[in-house]
């Protein structure tokens, strides 16, 4: 903790998101909390009262579209049933366990690969390629503090509100070249995915790349929050059309929301359903498509 108070005070700006996460900062009503986290992460006013841009109306979402089913589609494990009765379980990536604390993991059961994530959060997952050299201290590390922690607080985001803290252990995905695995994010609104997002080098965020597609696979125009990968020429995904439908039908009803497939060997594996795109704090550039994507969410 102190060494993340001596980098805040270098950046003031950091600091105090850091301090925001202090449980007294809990007791800050969400619209008030949200647009002082608003100002700190992208530097503008937020406005709840006419939101036009697509950041400022997932902070109005989140305030006033609370559907309860919406908990279910957030929480990893209970949304695997929805997904069985939806589009069908040949879609999930297959499930190894489920534990409520770290310390009920068997780890000779497991197979050497594998991810562990808890439910209730974003960002709680260990990847594990070689069990042989897994640190198993670490990971009960970043797992147990994840199932602590009431993601709502961070960013206001309704459906985490105390979810149950769990445990679920996952088969290990390869992409079809071995080396990296690519996330297919449809983004949709109201049932109709408007673009894809594909980002590149998922389990390394300072080296993390995003492109952004439209129905058709032509590459766009702008970025939201990673680079591009222009090196080389991506190919559209074998099972592409199909993830277009199986995300039209999982959005159906809800102004906007996330979907995100792997697409490995001809098969289709859901990932997960996002409502807050970066808590709606992403950098989107050029503005305009900011704008843009906002005024797509009615």
């Amino acid at each position: 903790m102190l060494r993340k108070i001596i980098k805040g005070l270098k950046n003031p700006k950091l600091f105090m998101l850091y301090i925001l996460r202090f449980k007294i900062f809990q007791l800050i009503p969400d619209d008030i909390f949200l647009k002082i986290k608003f100002k700190l992460v992208t530097g503008e006013k937020l406005n709840l009262k006419h939101p036009k841009t697509y950041n400022e109306k997932l902070q109005w979402l989140k305030l006033h579209d609370r559907k309860p089913e919406y908990k279910k589609l957030v929480d990893k494990y209970e949304v695997r049933k929805y997904i069985s009765e939806t589009i069908g379980g040949e879609y999930l990536i297959p499930m190894i366990g489920t534990w409520t604390k770290f310390e009920d993991i068997d780890f000779d059961a497991l197979p050497n690969q594998f991810v562990l994530k808890v439910t209730h959060d974003s960002g709680g997952l260990v990847i594990c390629k070689d069990k042989s050299k897994l640190d198993i201290e670490e990971a009960k590390r970043k797992i147990n503090k994840s199932l602590k922690r009431n993601y709502f607080y961070r960013g206001r985001e309704w459906p985490y509100k105390n979810l149950e803290p769990r445990i679920i252990c996952e088969h290990f995905l390869n992409d079809e070249d071995n080396i990296e695995l690519k996330d297919y994010r449809f983004f949709c609104f109201d049932g109709k995915p408007k673009f894809i997002g594909v980002d590149f080098n998922i389990t390394d965020k300072t080296k993390t790349r995003r492109n952004l597609y439209d129905l058709e696979w032509n590459l766009l125009e702008g970025q939201i929050s990673y680079p591009n990968e222009l090196s080389k020429k991506i190919k559209p995904p074998s099972e592409l059309s199909r993830m277009i439908n199986l995300s039209k039908v999982l959005s159906k009803g809800i102004p906007h929301v996330r979907v995100d497939f792997y697409n490995i060997n001809e098969k289709i594996y859901f990932g997960e359903m996002t409502f807050y795109h970066q808590s709606g704090h992403g950098i989107i550039q050029p503005k305009e498509l900011d704008y843009l994507m906002g005024e797509w969410i009615s």
